[in-house]
């Protein structure tokens, strides 16, 4: 049974502090009582803890530093002296609830918590259409999106916590769920791009932010303004003609921030479409480190607006430093965004979630930067759950008090403030990719998802993994999740779908490393083998989609699966007809599968070895097409 430290606040506190201590305690492993151990609190100008008998003495600066440091108490009671001062003025983090996983509210409430544990005093819920618009009753249809009362009720929980909710939405690109309803259409220049300089427009856009900030206390917006790929090109160049985006996206902003002021709002938006309107940067990282700000983009940055630089690409500490260099001719505030890497498919790819963000943190307490966010994205249907992003959240938070990256101490952090194993989540990572099996930084191998939703007889990356033992290597992991899940109760259901994901990855590459053999052999007794395999496959699969289920609705709101389920229920049905074609071709009804006979080319693998990057559906499903 664990022992709960018994704990009694004194001296000055934060308005709720009772709220927030009766909220924090589980977490904390304490009990506020009478007779606890005193914690005689002041507020001060940076955080303390310190104890050498009679009463611990805290001292906090903002009242989530109060939160840190009671986490900071060593359990059981020791002599301590520990003094930290932030390096940035904020730091927190924002999470993705537009690739179809939207967070519950209670789950938010669990980031919010841990969070403050942390020291994190920041949070943003990336909603493109995951909030009510009330003229605009497609806005965010059946997507699962927050009511104005659900944004309300967590923006008075973290101000419970000390943690600033910050609205965050798109006023430019990113609006394709959006835009595709008929309803909505006269708005687009493209399919995921507004139309500027149509006024229309700017009365959507009015309506957008005056329903997103109204929940929030906060007087910051994250006005997005990202990837706005095409602009200017499409319905613009029709109505308007050719003009350079750049100057553009300068009216357009100029617009955008005319109705920021009139709701008394601090507009932040992302820096990118200033070093690349042509389509993308050559690296592919939103900041090539050949891109430089022209005049012209200067002249374009309206000063009522702060710069949000995010780079997730990088992992030399002096890229980053390079990047926020150019960013400092802009001559506005600019805040760092790095990223947690939720988005590579099923799986987290942590090493560079972690090193990666460790080199930006770095470079940005050098540049003077003054606040930080970690990102979690869910791209291509959220795949990844974003417990995962626990151990990233908890570095950033480290960095900020320490300045340093040191892994024994965050996973000593990680232990006290998530209660979790960080060695048993840094292990999920290892679903992407064998040991033998590496990449190009910025450009992880994600087995896990291309070799999940594989094609069992248009093998389109036989060639590719052919040196590799997949089969084996998930063989391995399965047992691993599943004595992972047993001993972490809280993240039991985390772990146990990870489990579930490698065994039914294990059953499907056995398939994928022998299937093509047998057939271009004309072994029919390994493809009578093969056939009787899909069975076992099939439920291992059907399995791995209840585990999912399960997992995804004990943190996101049920919209979203749908996707999921598709997908996977996509693979059950191609291996249906695998096991039907492998029968015939065992039973020598047939002398032939001409997809499994087909030449198989490398198209992932380079020339150096390394793998590339897949994230895409319609590129690992099918070399056909699937909207078309």
């Amino acid at each position: 049974m664990e022992h709960k430290q018994r704990i009694h606040l004194t001296g000055q506190l934060p308005e709720r502090w009772r709220e927030a201590l009766e909220a924090l305690a589980p977490d904390l492993g304490m009990v506020p009582a009478e007779d606890g151990v005193e914690v005689a609190c002041s507020q001060g100008d940076h955080l303390a803890v310190m104890w050498d008998g009679g009463a611990v003495r805290v001292t906090w600066a903002k009242p989530v530093q109060l939160w840190r440091a009671l986490s900071l108490i060593p359990q059981p009671l020791a002599p301590c002296h520990i003094q930290e001062r932030p390096r940035f003025a904020s730091a927190g983090a924002m999470f993705d609830c537009s690739r179809n996983g939207v967070l519950k509210p209670e789950t938010v409430r669990f980031f919010l918590r841990k969070m403050a544990l942390m020291g994190l005093d920041l949070a943003m819920l990336y909603t493109e259409d995951i909030y009510e618009v009330p003229e605009r009753p497609f806005f965010g249809y059946k997507r699962g999106r927050y009511s104005f009362d659900e944004l309300r009720a967590l923006d008075d929980y973290g101000d419970m916590l000390g943690i600033e909710l910050v609205p965050c939405m798109q006023t430019l690109g990113h609006m394709k769920r959006a835009l595709h309803w008929p309803s909505m259409r006269h708005l687009r220049d493209n399919a995921d791009v507004l139309l500027a300089d149509q006024e229309e427009t700017y009365t959507f856009i009015e309506e957008m932010i005056r329903a997103a900030s109204a929940p929030f206390r906060s007087r910051r917006i994250h006005i997005g303004m990202d990837e706005a790929y095409g602009m200017g090109v499409g319905e613009h160049l029709i109505r308007f003609g050719y003009e350079d985006p750049r100057r553009i996206i300068g009216r357009h902003l100029s617009r955008v921030l005319d109705i920021t002021d009139k709701y008394g709002l601090q507009p932040l938006m992302w820096s990118d479409m200033y070093f690349h309107l042509d389509g993308g940067s050559r690296s592919g990282g939103g900041y090539d480190s050949s891109d430089t700000p022209s005049e012209v983009a200067i002249a374009a940055v309206d000063r009522r607006v702060s710069l949000v630089y995010w780079d997730y690409y990088h992992a030399r500490e002096e890229e980053y430093a390079r990047n926020l260099k150019k960013h400092a001719s802009f001559g506005v505030p600019v805040l760092f965004a790095g990223g947690l890497w939720t988005w590579a498919g099923p799986a987290p790819a942590y090493p560079m979630a972690l090193d990666y963000s460790a080199a930006g943190l770095a470079a940005s307490m050098k540049a003077g930067v003054d606040t930080v966010i970690a990102t979690a994205w869910g791209d291509d249907g959220a795949e990844t759950n974003l417990l995962v992003t626990l151990p990233g959240l908890q570095l950033y938070a480290e960095m900020t008090y320490t300045g340093v990256y040191d892994p024994a101490a965050l996973a000593a952090r990680f232990r006290r403030c998530c209660r979790g194993d960080m060695q048993a989540f840094l292990d999920l990572g290892r679903m992407n990719a064998t040991p033998e099996m590496h990449s190009q930084p910025g450009d992880p191998a994600n087995a896990c998802k291309f070799m999940l939703y594989q094609d069992p007889l248009v093998e389109l990356f036989e060639a590719d993994m052919e040196p590799f033992h997949l089969a084996e290597h998930y063989a391995s992991l399965a047992p691993l999740y599943a004595r992972y899940a047993k001993e972490s109760p809280e993240y039991r259901l985390l772990f146990s779908h990870y489990a579930a994901m490698a065994h039914a990855l294990n059953l499907k590459c056995a398939w994928h490393e022998s299937a093509a053999a047998a057939v271009r052999a004309g072994d029919r007794k390994r493809a009578t083998t093969l056939a009787e395999s899909v069975p076992a496959i099939r439920e291992a699969i059907e399995t791995l989609r209840r585990t999912w289920r399960q997992l995804w609705e004990s943190t996101n709101k049920p919209n979203g699966f749908e996707v999921i389920d598709g997908r996977l229920g996509a693979v059950l049905a191609r291996l249906s007809t695998a096991e039907e074609k492998m029968r015939d071709f065992a039973a020598g009804a047939t002398d032939d599968i001409p997809e499994l006979t087909e030449p198989s080319l490398v198209c992932k693998r380079r020339p150096d070895g390394t793998i590339c990057f897949t994230n895409i559906m319609e590129e690992i499903a099918t070399a056909g097409a699937i909207d078309q």
